[in-house]
Parts: C-alpha cells; sequence; structure tokens
C-alpha cells in the first residue's frame, strides 16, 4: 500500500517534453550552421573527437534525473504497519449492468459511463460503509467481493465495460442471486444492494427473486439510467460510430428506460426507484437513505503507520546529475578504440 503525498509536484514533469523539443531545435539548428561552414568530411576532421552519441546520453540522464527529482518532491510513501480499526456501516453491494443496450448515449456519455460515474460518486461519499461490485449482462459476475477498500473498488469499477461478459441480454434476476452470497456477516442488519441498470430485463422473474431477497433480509433500490424516448444502440470501431444495431429486419433497434421494471423490482424488496439522470440527487438520496440505518459495528484492517520515501527518488536523482557533470561530448578513448561505426 502506498500513497503519494504531494501529487502537484507532478506538473513539473512537464519541463521533461520542453526540454527535448529545445534539444531537438538546437540541433537542427547547429547542423544547418555547420553545413553552411563546412562539409560533413571537413568537419570530422576539423574535429575528430566530437561524439554524436555522448549528448543524447547527456540529454537523456538530465530527464531522467528530473523524473527521480520530481518524484522526491511528491513524496511516495510506504504503508509498513496494518492495525485492525473498528467501523461502523452498512453492507452496499451495487449490481451494474453492463449490456449492449448500456452503450446507447440517450444520456451522456452514454449509459453505462454514467452508471460509473454514479456508483464513483457514491463511493467517495460513503463513510465507513463496506462495499462490493457486481457485473451482470446475461449472467452474473462478481466484480469486487464487498470490502472497506474504496480505491480498489474505484478501480475495478473504472474497467467495467459492456465488452466484459461474452452472454449478452439482461438478466436482472442473476445479480440479485448472486448479491446474495455477498452478505457474509450474519450479524449485519442492513443489507442494501443498489441495481444500475436502464431496466431491460430478459428473463422475467426478477421480482419472484426479490421478494426471496426482501426475506432474506435485503433491500433492493434501482437507480434507473437513460431516457424513456430511449436511443440507438451504436456500434463503433476505434472509437468512430460505423452504425446502429439492428434487428433480425433491419430495422435500427432503440432501447428505452423501463422505469416501471425497476419500480416493481424495488418495491417488492422495501427500496424504492431512483432516478439516474441527476449525479448529485442519486448522490444525496444515497446518503440520505444509509444515514437512516442503523450501523453495525465491524473490524476492518488498514495501513496506520507510512514511512517516507522520497530518499530513494532522490539519491537516484542526484547520482545521474553527478553523472551528468562528468560526462563530456567528446569521445572517451576506449569508446573510440572500439570504433563501434566503423568510422575512418
Amino acid at each position: 500500500m502506498y500513497i503519494l503525498e504531494e501529487k502537484i509536484w507532478f506538473w513539473l514533469l512537464l519541463v521533461i517534453p520542453a526540454i527535448i523539443l529545445l534539444y531537438t531545435g538546437v540541433v537542427i539548428w547547429q547542423r544547418q550552421a555547420q553545413k553552411k561552414f563546412a562539409d560533413s568530411v571537413l568537419l570530422k576532421k576539423l574535429s575528430p573527437d566530437k561524439s554524436y552519441f555522448k549528448p543524447i546520453l547527456k540529454i537523456t540522464i538530465t530527464c531522467l534525473a528530473i523524473f527521480f527529482l520530481v518524484f522526491a518532491l511528491v513524496n511516495p510513501k510506504v504503508g509498513t504497519k496494518l492495525e485492525t480499526v473498528k467501523r461502523e456501516g452498512v453492507d452496499v453491494v451495487f449490481a451494474i449492468d453492463v449490456s449492449k443496450s448500456m452503450l446507447a448515449e440517450d444520456i451522456a456519455p452514454n449509459r453505462i459511463e454514467k452508471s460509473k460515474q454514479l456508483v464513483t460518486q457514491i463511493i467517495n461519499n460513503l463513510g465507513s460503509d463496506r462495499v462490493g461490485i457486481i457485473a451482470y449482462a446475461g449472467s452474473a459476475y462478481p466484480q469486487l467481493p464487498i470490502t472497506t477498500d474504496y480505491s480498489g473498488a474505484k478501480l475495478f469499477l473504472s474497467q467495467m465495460s459492456t465488452d466484459m461478459l461474452s452472454s449478452q441480454g439482461t438478466a436482472i434476476s442473476e445479480a440479485i442471486e448472486l448479491a446474495k452470497t455477498y452478505y457474509n456477516d450474519e450479524e449485519q442488519t442492513n443489507r442494501v444492494l443498489f441495481i444500475v441498470s436502464d431496466g431491460e430485463d430478459h428473463v422475467g422473474e426478477s421480482t419472484d427473486i426479490a421478494e426471496q431477497a426482501r426475506e432474506e433480509g435485503i433491500q433492493i433500490y434501482t437507480i434507473g439510467v437513460g431516457k424513456l424516448e430511449g436511443g440507438p444502440i451504436p456500434l463503433k470501431r476505434n472509437g468512430r460510430i460505423v452504425g446502429y444495431k439492428k434487428n433480425q429486419n433491419g430495422e435500427t433497434v432503440i432501447t428505452r428506460l423501463d422505469a416501471q421494471t425497476l419500480r416493481d423490482i424495488a418495491a417488492e424488496a422495501n427500496g424504492e426507484y431512483i432516478d439516474g439522470s441527476s449525479t448529485a440527487a442519486v448522490v444525496e438520496t444515497v446518503q440520505n437513505l444509509l444515514n437512516g440505518m442503523d450501523k453495525k459495528e465491524f473490524e476492518a484492517k488498514q495501513f496506520a503507520d507510512f514511512k517516507d520515501r522520497f530518499q530513494w527518488f532522490l539519491a537516484a536523482g542526484l547520482l545521474l546529475l553527478f553523472l551528468d557533470i562528468f560526462l563530456l561530448d567528446k569521445k572517451t578513448n576506449w569508446l573510440k578504440k572500439l570504433n563501434l561505426f566503423n568510422e575512418q
């Protein structure tokens, strides 16, 4: 486990491409000026010890030195000690629809990216609740077991896409069935499942499964992503739209938000339907819901002691600068004897 204490110093890395551009410009200018003065044969005779490799090596070392010194300013810290802490919260599982209909762009930037934004912002505003993530389309997949590691949760969330499951379709019931296995704490009284979806359900057993989930103490809240008027499903190649998905009759498929199905599922499991159009409104609603629930105390492991590691990067940067001082532009004698380029 590590943290970066002063990330703002990363902006100094922009100095590296600036130095490379400046160096390239100077080399081009020097060569043009030398051509006006003499041809290449005469130049070699006038400066036989001039090396074309050494200046490139020097600029490379300089850039590496800057890179390490910037990292020293950022001050990476490595966790060295794990300790057990007591936290209070509820178990929250997010089931995110990754079927192809989530590519529709009736809500910006599209349904799947909007879903990821919503869950990310909800996680950012959680206190000490445990979270888990499920991906589902024609089947359900456990993307992240329930955990208190919010950074890990957001990392796994960012990697979700409509290509991650080969079985297409939308089986909300399978996501609910899988979510039942997530709640591994028998003493936890508040078990919450958020289904983030456009509501398309090709299986049709969702309300029955939601009722069974309620009997096991799981509350289901549904977040609808998309518009009632819907939109086509774009087919992209290299990030560009090359067409839209069509049905067997060659007609463009229009996918629409099925809010009623999501309302029915939520109603069967003591939850409610939330309109996903406004991120701020969704986050506020979820916060109010979770704050109103009883919190259960549980133990979690976390890094408590972080040690500075800027010294390693500072030493590497200073060492490279030291080497750069003693590295001359002229050819070294032993390298000259090797004559790697068969120069006359």
